[in-house]
């Protein structure tokens, strides 16, 4: 029998109050709050490694910043507005650094970055695709001495590969003596100054951009220091494609080359393209290794856009000048990024 309760004894119970909007919103938020709890020690120094030094190149790039201004006591530098950007562009920067021209550099940054990348990329995937042979002996032990060039400083490697290219007693000259005794040529034919000849065997196809023999020297050891990385990723891609789509494909009379161009190749682009970005990136602003190898020479032939910078800042102490260069290298990467990224469709979704 149900009993009903007296109005005295319902006024005696406490209500439900009704919930603000603001208690409401703090509820439904607390989740996010909680994440930008967690950001704001990252974002702190973040802001005092990056953000801070990044605003602050900016504003030294519109002034004559120079090494009269680095005490703390020192006059503020004057404000020049876009003289330094105008000096790199109509070339002025000669009365400092006599070999200086800005789209011969960035032509032959572009060029450096476009013949290594690719390389990189096929013989890092064709290398995988070997070692996931089936029944392949040794197999680790193949993949553990391929990892040997990444865990090398780059600043090590560049000057090891430096003495190998040694004018005298650089091994690969010895090598190319020894080779060439075997058909009856002197080894003094073998003694290439590789970062010394000023007159390049090879010509390229753009008119005035020859390139060095120190191109070449570069090309090959950055060559044996990048296919690794791609080989890794490409392992990777490699070892999560199923195994019944190429048996499928066998049942279906595909031989292996069809199978590599329709079920390879296909399966190990969303794992390449971004690894094809990355070094892209890296090989780009690649200073220790240009530096170290050829220092830019001979000439000024081999210098990139970071090296040059670089050279701004320690030889001539040109800060103010150095920094616009910096944003300029900014622009000219972001570009860069971009379009590869468009013509790659690198951040498209693959599950959709």
């Amino acid at each position: 029998m149900a009993v009903e309760s007296s109005p005295k004894q319902l006024s005696g119970l406490r209500m439900p109050e009704q919930e603000t909007r603001f208690q409401r919103w703090w509820r439904e938020t607390t989740k996010r709050r909680m994440a930008y709890l967690y950001l704001v020690p990252a974002f702190f120094v973040m802001a005092i490694i990056t953000f801070y030094p990044l605003i602050y190149q900016v504003w030294m790039s519109f002034t004559d910043y120079g090494i009269a201004n680095l005490r703390v006591d020192s006059p503020a530098p004057n404000w020049i507005w876009f003289d330094n950007y105008i000096s790199i562009f109509t070339g002025t920067v000669k009365r400092y650094i006599p070999t200086f021209n800005f789209w011969r550099i960035l032509v032959f940054n572009l060029v450096w970055t476009f013949a290594n990348v690719p390389i990189h990329v096929v013989l890092g995937v064709l290398i995988a695709v070997l070692l996931n042979t089936e029944g392949l002996w040794f197999k680790r032990v193949y993949r553990a001495i391929y990892v040997l060039p990444i865990i090398f400083p780059t600043l090590v490697i560049a000057t090891v590969w430096g003495i190998m290219y040694d004018a005298n007693y650089g091994a690969i000259n010895q090598a190319l003596g020894w080779i060439g005794g075997l058909f009856g040529m002197p080894a003094e034919a073998f003694h290439i100054r590789w970062f010394q000849d000023v007159n390049p065997p090879f010509q390229w196809f753009l008119p005035g951009m020859p390139l060095p023999l120190s191109f070449y020297a570069m090309l090959i050891a950055n060559i044996w220091l990048g296919w690794p990385f791609n080989t890794i990723v490409a392992t990777g891609a490699l070892q999560s494609i199923p195994k019944d789509l190429y048996e499928a494909a066998s049942i279906d009379g595909a031989n292996g080359r069809q199978q590599l161009w329709n079920i390879t190749v296909p399966l190990l682009r969303p794992a390449m393209v971004p690894a094809a970005v990355y070094g892209i990136t890296m090989t780009f602003n690649l200073f220790n290794f240009i530096y170290m190898m050829s220092g830019g020479g001979p000439l000024g032939q081999t210098e990139i856009l970071v090296t040059t910078a670089f050279n701004l800042v320690n030889g001539q102490r040109l800060y103010g000048l150095a920094a616009a260069f910096s944003v300029i290298i900014f622009f000219v990467l972001g570009a860069l990024t971009l379009f590869t990224n468009r013509m790659t469709r690198a951040t498209e979704r693959y599950d959709i």
